[in-house]
């Protein structure tokens, strides 16, 4: 879902979460079997999309390109691909996909590579709504690098808005969320205010105000869910111009 710029948001917004994409990555590449799953598996449930849909216009059956992504997560864990990650290099998604891009390389040269990760452990990948959601994009003639920036972006767009619907439930406004959530976007095609406010049982100006909060806190939390991926708080403004590039790009 699109947002308002986030520049727009206050000075004060979260720059960082305790445990950030780079630490977990860290994890990943540490000495406790345990852990290092537990961490891998965390980052594959947040960014295994963008990767998958990627490799579905890199080889040609779904099938094939859900036993990479299993085997591409496996081996990171593997085959120190993440030890290889220093985060001062960059940002988190080139990391990951230069690593896929690698790893493709390698098995393509492989012949009669087996099937589901090879015996290496699976992670819990939903492939089934991610091939649904896939099967519903629209047909676009981006080069798959291009696609994958712009899927990232879409994934970190959801993470923030997980959040903000996790903030409003705790507080006992999910009721709120639900109703807001389609006009968070700024681009005059949502719901009428006043539909809205009367469904709330709401004035129209409350509904008005409302709105604005949540686009400040969701472009908050967006820039948090950025700073994330990114090796330093300088690179944050420059991930997130690239990232609303990359999803306004025709």
């Amino acid at each position: 879902m699109p947002v308002s710029d986030p520049h727009q948001s206050q000075p004060n917004a979260p720059r960082r979460f305790a445990s950030t994409r780079w630490s977990l990555v860290a994890q990943a590449a540490g000495t406790d079997p345990a852990l290092a799953h537990q961490a891998l598996t965390t980052l594959c449930q947040i960014y295994w999309y963008p990767i998958y849909a990627y490799a579905r216009h890199q080889v040609p059956r779904a099938d094939d390109a859900q036993d990479m992504t299993q085997a591409f997560f496996a081996q990171l864990l593997e085959k120190d691909y993440i030890g290889a990650a220093d985060r001062t290099r960059g940002r988190f998604r080139s990391f990951l996909r230069t690593a896929f891009d690698h790893f493709l390389s390698k098995e393509r040269e492989r012949a009669g590579a087996q099937k589901r990760g090879g015996g290496r452990p699976l992670f819990p990948l939903d492939f089934e709504s991610g091939e649904h959601r896939f099967s519903r994009e629209p047909a676009d003639h981006a080069t798959p690098e291009r696609l994958f920036e712009r899927r990232w972006a879409l994934t970190l767009l959801e993470q923030a808005l997980a959040r903000l619907r996790d903030e409003l439930t705790d507080a006992g406004k999910e009721h709120v969320f639900e109703n807001l959530k389609n006009v968070l976007a700024a681009d005059g095609h949502a719901e009428p205010y006043a539909a809205i406010a009367q469904r709330l049982g709401m004035t129209e100006q409350a509904v008005r105000v409302a709105v604005h909060r949540l686009r400040r806190r969701y472009a908050e939390l967006l820039r948090a869910e950025i700073a994330l991926t990114v090796s330093s708080d300088d690179e944050i403004e420059d991930e997130l111009q690239s990232l609303f590039k990359a999803v306004r790009r025709k």
